[in-house]
This record gives structure tokens, C-alpha cells and sequence, in this order.
């Protein structure tokens, strides 16, 4: 909020250097706001009293702009890469799917090892649990299960994330 926006009784002011003005009516920092011809911007409105500061407004908007774009640069997107299993995969097949997941952890994703049962495949869930414990012990220098193997419809599920 700006300039005649503002309609909280009293506001804590801050000058345009940044120096603390005190606590005054809207009315009074609105007239020094004026005679240094910028304008008075809401920036703390939950306080109590709420702050508000002078400076020029267009000037305020592009620096925020740019704080924003600056700690978008610096945040990381952590992507979960998916990686599927079947309960009779082979142990050549198995270790090559390990060297992928090993890639994925190394650029810092997350994996999803997916364990899907088709058919018949549904009556042995329980005995296929070894090939996700299996999976988790062969990563298990570079990387901790996050969320342990668990049931859902079909497909038994697993998360595993970087060691920290």
C-alpha cells in the first residue's frame, strides 16, 4: 500500500536514508512524504504499529524485483527421478539400474524406485521386498532411504535421497 492507501491511525516511519522518523499519524508522514517528494510505502504491515517507509515507489518495486530474481538464481530444484523394477528383474539388470540411480544421486535428485506387479506377479508381493532392500544396500555409501518401501495399488515404492 502507498500514499493516501495507508489508513492506519499511526505508523511507525522510516526515512529515506533509513533513519527512524518515529511514531506519527498517517497524516503527518504523508506531509513529510510530500515535501521530499517521494512517496510513503507500507512495508511491515502486520506490526504494531505498522511500518512504513519514504522512499520513491517505482525505485522500491525494481529493487524488490531484483532480491526476487537473485534468490530465485540461488535455489536449488530438487527433481525425483523415477526408476522402475519388476519382481523377476535379473542381477545384471538390477546392477545397471543401480548405476543410474547412482548418476541421479550424484547430481543431487531425488529417486523413486518403483516396484511394479503384474498378474500373478500380485500374489508374491511380500517375497519381492528384497529386491528394494537390495537396491538400498548396494547405494547405501551415497545414499539414505527417505521414505521406506510401502504398498500402493500395484507397485511398491521406495525414496532414496544423497547422504548429507
Amino acid at each position: 500500500m502507498i500514499n493516501e492507501q495507508i489508513r492506519d491511525k499511526e505508523v511507525r516511519v522510516i526515512g529515506e536514508n533509513g533513519e527512524q522518523l518515529g511514531v506519527m499519524t498517517s497524516k503527518d508522514a504523508m506531509k513529510l512524504a510530500e515535501e521530499a517528494e517521494l512517496d510513503l510505502v507500507k512495508i511491515a504491515p502486520t506490526a504494531k504499529p505498522p511500518v512504513c517507509k519514504i522512499v520513491d515507489y517505482g525505485k522500491f518495486k525494481y529493487e524488490q524485483g531484483r532480491k526476487e530474481k537473485e534468490a530465485k538464481k540461488k535455489q536449488k530444484v530438487i527433481e525425483i527421478k523415477e526408476i522402475r523394477l519388476s519382481p523377476n528383474i535379473d542381477t545384471n539388470d538390477l546392477n545397471t539400474k543401480v548405476s543410474a540411480a547412482k548418476k541421479f544421486i550424484a547430481k543431487g535428485d531425488k529417486v523413486k524406485i518403483t516396484l511394479r506387479f503384474r498378474g500373478r506377479e500380485m500374489a508374491h508381493m511380500g517375497s519381492s521386498r528384497h529386491i528394494l532392500d537390495d537396491f538400498a544396500q548396494a547405494l547405501s555409501d551415497i545414499a539414505t532411504v527417505e521414505k521406506a518401501p510401502k504398498v500402493e495399488g500395484r507397485s511398491m515404492t521406495m525414496f532414496l535421497t544423497e547422504k548429507r
